[in-house]
């Protein structure tokens, strides 16, 4: 468990490490046709990225650089082909993302305080990033429309595949669950602020905070390194974290109390640059006691003798009792994180709900076990096992659409491909001596 994000989900998150605070570095290092590309812009992604663990076949800031031009020849194709997004999708795309966010921090309050700007500037902020970022997929849409394959070039695309390299696929599985937390109780959030309380104190006498993560903080990521997370933006870190990371102004200072879904942080200043921060924290996470963890094991059993007996179906029981809100919402299903389905992969399960499915048949509901979340949080919850694959040899028969949806997306790409290099011929590109020596996927950028 750490306090950035493993995944990058924020709905808020429109462009990466643009927008809110000044630019890393002012300099210009690609332009496309009259549109320019900033170091800053670069940077700012390719340090997120780094964050997030990508590890690129290629430079990673050449990737982002090859990205950002793609983008900018979308946009000047838009404005020849006179494509357009109206005020009124980009307001309504902006609301969309505004609202889902208020409703994971609680308010616009929240959200105003989050980012340091009131609703009507985030708005203005964003406005234009989101009109380009809804203009490049609509003039991309409209260059890979009529790409498709017939059930023959799916054949052909299979034939195609040498012998070897015709993969095994693992088995795979489409589950449900329902989940249920223990409650901390009062006196453990009571104990974990005095804790805190008692470390922040000592650094204002004179204390190391590092020393002190190294000793006491429950984050496990950090607490080698002193506490601290290096380099990260607004958008890599929960709500109230980030908030008050980025309140900081000196590295004499430190944070008041923080309260995040962790548990309770300090903080400390290391550095700011632009909209990136590098901070130190302790954290005291609350522990369940046993009493707490025995009533959730108890009330998700008669949760799951109500499924059993029939007199509930398995999703109202999601919808009504899980804790689990992401699954809950849709009866149950769980989602993998890692690729937006909802099928997984054995080596993408918990080790212990890896164990109970295994010994399911499909339609089947497991017992109830003790596990952990992502947030490291121990939770308590029964599976039922809607589909399963079992491992094979890939083929056309069980898996066409996957074929399907590889050769469709080949053919894009080649697509793409083309409409670049031929696009180019008549495209005013510079590059900056900086990043000439970068190897670009799609096409030769730089005349």
């Amino acid at each position: 468990m750490q306090i950035m994000k493993k995944v990058l989900v924020l709905c808020f998150v429109f462009i990466v490490g643009q927008g809110f605070s000044q630019q890393l570095i002012d300099q210009i290092v690609a332009v496309v046709g009259d549109e320019i590309i900033l170091e800053s812009e670069i940077e700012a992604q390719a340090i997120q990225l780094r964050s997030q663990g990508y590890m690129g076949t290629r430079d990673v800031n050449c990737e982002v650089l090859e990205e950002m031009l793609f983008q900018k020849l979308l946009i000047l194709q838009a404005e020849r082909d006179s494509v357009e997004v109206t005020l009124a999708e980009v307001d309504g795309e902006l609301s969309r993302r505004l609202n889902v966010f208020i409703n994971q921090l609680g308010s616009e309050q929240k959200l105003e305080e989050y980012y340091g700007k009131s609703i009507r500037d985030i708005k203005s902020e964003f406005r234009e990033m989101i009109r380009e970022q809804l203009l490049t997929q609509r003039m991309q849409q409209q260059l890979t429309a009529d790409v498709g394959v017939t059930p023959s070039e799916v054949k052909k695309f299979f034939n195609e595949i040498p012998e070897d390299s015709i993969p095994f696929l693992p088995a795979t599985y489409q589950i449900k669950q329902i989940a249920a937390y223990p409650k901390v109780a009062e006196e453990e959030r009571e104990r974990c602020k005095r804790v805190i309380n008692e470390y922040r104190d000592r650094v204002i006498n004179g204390d190391d905070f590092s020393t002190l993560a190294v000793l006491y903080s429950d984050d496990p990521g950090s607490s080698p390194t002193g506490g601290e997370l290096g380099f990260v933006s607004r958008t890599d870190l929960v709500p109230e974290f980030a908030a008050a990371a980025f309140n900081l102004k000196s590295t004499d200072d430190v944070s008041r109390i923080v309260e995040t879904e962790f548990g309770y942080h300090i903080l400390q200043l290391i550095e700011r640059r632009g909209n990136l921060v590098n901070v130190r924290h302790i954290l005291v996470t609350p522990r369940t006691g046993r009493s707490s963890e025995n009533e959730a094991k108890a009330a998700l059993e008669l949760v799951r003798d109500k499924v059993l007996a029939d007199s509930i179906t398995f999703e109202e029981a999601a919808a009504e009792y899980s804790e689990d809100e992401m699954s809950a919402n849709s009866g149950g299903t769980m989602q993998n994180m890692q690729t937006g389905k909802t099928w997984f992969t054995e080596d993408q399960l918990d080790p212990l709900a890896r164990d109970v499915l295994k010994q399911l048949k499909p339609g089947q509901n497991s017992k109830v076990i003790k596990t952990r979340d992502m947030r490291g949080k121990t939770v308590y919850k029964f599976f039922k096992l809607e589909r399963k694959i079992d491992a094979h040899q890939a083929n056309l028969k069980d898996d066409y659409q996957r074929f399907q949806e590889i050769a469709v997306a080949e053919k894009k790409q080649k697509k793409i491909q083309s409409w670049i290099k031929e696009t180019l011929e008549t495209t005013y590109v510079r590059i900056d001596s900086s990043y000439m020596n970068c190897e670009f996927e799609y096409a030769e950028w730089a005349k």
